[in-house]
């Protein structure tokens, strides 16, 4: 039998690092022993936090990798360009604010127009004639695009025009239009006009997609309730997961500590759904028995200096270790005693909570009530959670913590079970299945462990 040929488009691709790259990388590290025949489009100078090798050195060599250039902004560059969107003022000047004040208003209009629905867009028209080639070129069986950035899949409806029977998959790591990933406080513009455009690019989107897929049940669900006249059978929930080859699985405790101390690391970006109000304002009000005992390391990207200042008035209590290699991150959580996990997110669930139970690390998260993330906490007895901003309840979350000392191994009991259905590798084995499926072909099977294995992992 002919293998599956796929295309995997993603904006940001190894050597590429942060958690945004590690759901692409890991299906093309995987998807070729599952009888796939991968192509994967990306750019080749991509925004992003910082650069990981060790993920370029996982994927397979059979990978053809096409890599094209982006007029898309460096990090930080567009990191000033969005302070400017959102309203922020440079400094003061002597200049008369009559005659200056014009120009930041018209350079908004303006950016804000052609940057829709994102400034990655840039890529677009680069994107689509990299990828109409590669298809016909490569024979190609279907089309896969992963995002964020939400532009990629403007790709979809250019696709469906030129190829009526590809096969096309959406797959959303982030729900564009409803959470806080949302066009209101993610993408540069927040003006009406993006709003609707958002609305329109995605149902275009939806439309001229084969399959849309969801990293959460919740997102999957509000993806689909927008769209009543599609099949129920065109959304699926396809979770993220952790790689076991990557993280040395914890007995649960970290080595003993003379002086008592508690070390909680987090690790991942501080951006808008994680920002640190509530948290910062509980540990102030803990004890000083405790407080003295307390170390929190932040390992990762901080957006904004408002959540860094935050951050800092904890004092000694608190450790910025700034951005680190996937491997030199997960490495520093074998060393720590929790976890911490903070999002403000209802429907998705951030790529390092799969992490953080791979690991074997208690966590204590500050969800969400009614969020997936909470839901799944609970379901793989992976921590403890507080409500997102509950002050009072993450200081009991600290306190229970300081409390259990060394009867954490006793009463940390996760669902070893469950949490195996999320290991990367196995993620992918259901993914190529599927993409087998929606192509009409039957997947390879040998070598193959029992898809009932994946029983319950998702829809």
């Amino acid at each position: 039998m002919s293998l599956l040929k796929v295309l995997l488009v993603v904006y940001a691709f190894p050597p590429a690092g942060g958690v945004g790259v590690l759901r692409a990388a890991s299906l093309a590290r995987y998807f070729p022993a599952e009888g796939i025949e991968l192509d994967v489009l990306t750019t080749k100078n991509p925004s992003s936090v910082g650069m990981d090798y060790s993920l370029l050195n996982e994927i397979p060599p059979e990978v053809n990798v096409h890599r094209t250039l982006t007029l898309d902004l460096p990090f930080s560059l567009k990191k000033r360009l969005k302070s400017l969107l959102t309203g922020a003022r440079p400094p003061s000047t002597k200049t008369d604010a009559k005659t200056s004040a014009p120009k930041p208003n018209f350079l908004k209009r303006a950016l804000q127009d052609f940057l829709l629905p994102d400034p990655q867009v840039t890529w677009l028209p680069v994107l689509t004639r990299a990828a109409r080639r590669i298809v016909k070129e490569r024979k190609i069986d279907v089309v896969l695009i992963t995002g964020a950035p939400f532009s990629d899949y403007l790709l979809a409806e250019r696709l469906r025009k030129e190829f009526p029977d590809l096969a096309i998959v959406l797959d959303f790591r982030d729900e564009w239009l409803s959470t806080s990933f949302g066009v209101a406080s993610f993408q540069f513009s927040r003006s009406e006009r993006a709003r609707k455009f958002a609305i329109a690019a995605e149902a275009n989107a939806v439309k001229s997609a084969t399959a849309v897929v969801a990293v959460t049940e919740a997102a999957r669900s509000e993806i689909r309730g927008r769209y009543p006249q599609e099949a129920e059978s065109k959304f699926q929930y396809i979770p993220n997961g952790f790689d076991a080859t990557r993280l040395r699985t914890s007995t649960h405790t970290a080595p003993s500590r003379v002086d008592g101390k508690i070390v909680v690391t987090y690790v991942g970006t501080v951006y808008t759904s994680t920002e640190p109000t509530a948290l910062v304002q509980a540990l102030q009000s803990l004890p000083p028995e405790v407080k003295s005992r307390v170390i929190l390391r932040f390992i990762g990207h901080i957006e904004e200096p408002r959540y860094r200042e935050a951050l800092l008035q904890l004092g000694d209590m608190v450790e910025l270790k700034g951005y680190l290699p996937q491997h030199e991150a997960l490495e520093a959580m074998s060393e720590t005693d929790y976890v911490l996990l903070v999002t403000h997110d209802r429907l998705n669930i951030s790529a390092k909570f799969y992490d953080y139970v791979g690991a074997g690390k208690p966590i204590l998260a500050c969800v969400h009530p009614d969020g997936d993330v909470r839901r799944l906490l609970e379901e793989l007895r992976a921590g403890w959670w507080a409500g997102n901003d509950d002050i009072e309840g993450i200081r009991q979350l600290f306190m229970d913590a300081a409390a259990r000392g060394d009867s954490l191994p006793t009463v940390f009991q996760p669902d070893l079970e469950k949490i195996a259905q999320f290991e990367r590798k196995v993620i992918a084995q259901r993914y190529a299945e599927y993409l087998y499926s929606i192509a009409g072909r039957v997947a390879r099977i040998d070598a193959k462990e029992p898809s009932a294995r994946l029983a319950g992992a998702g829809r």
